[in-house]
């Protein structure tokens, strides 16, 4: 008499459907009470929304696609803590939409580089990142440095942030505009690698 082991194995529809099953509440298991944990759902200390700038720039680092060779998640592992500082802390991504994580490293992690290079040191790195770094094999962004920034979308942009709980208030948005006069794509880039990780600094 076939075991029930047996007919499932024979039976390829009851087989996915128990498989969906036991992932999905393996999944719920794992996830749900993250949901509950302070240390997951509340900003670290001192942690702010992004200024318009920042925010520009942000988008600006999304837009070349930096995230496909630039991880911003250090690993508590002593490999990577020796190497790029403190080990990210899941309450210093409360505003980020989208979030930087991930694991392609062709370049080295950002999440703490900020405050590590002068302004003056990103800018000849990102209009020719062999001026500083000989072997980089990172190619060079020097139209960032003629293109200005428009600012027709930033109040847009914290609007829809502020809807998903990002707290700018009517001042922050209305003000937003003229943060950004005058300023440059390379300008919002350099500000937002330089707030990286700034709030949780250690190296050892």
């Amino acid at each position: 008499m076939a075991s029930a082991h047996d007919k499932v194995e024979k039976n390829i529809g009851l087989m996915i459907i128990l498989i969906i099953g036991v992932i999905s509440v393996g999944g719920l298991v794992q996830i749900i009470p993250l949901f509950f944990q302070d240390s997951l759902t509340e900003p670290v200390a001192g942690l702010k929304p992004y200024s318009p700038l920042r925010l520009e720039g942000r988008d600006i680092y999304v837009r070349e696609s930096c995230y496909v060779c630039h991880s911003q998640m250090i690993r508590p592992f002593r490999a990577e803590t020796e190497r790029y500082g403190h080990y990210s802390v899941a309450g210093e991504y409360i505003y980020d939409r989208p979030f930087q994580w991930g694991s392609k490293r062709t370049g080295p992690d950002l999440h703490r580089v900020g405050g590590l290079y002068s302004d003056e040191w990103h800018r000849v790195h990102l209009i020719n990142p062999r001026d500083v770094v000989p072997e980089s094999i990172m190619p060079g962004y020097p139209w960032l440095q003629d293109a200005m920034l428009d600012g027709g979308d930033i109040q847009a942009k914290m609007q829809t942030l502020r809807s998903l709980g990002v707290p700018y208030s009517d001042a922050d948005i209305e003000a937003a505009p003229q943060a950004l006069e005058g300023k440059t794509e390379m300008d919002a880039l350099i500000a937002y690698l330089q707030g990286l990780g700034t709030l949780i600094k250690s190296r050892n």
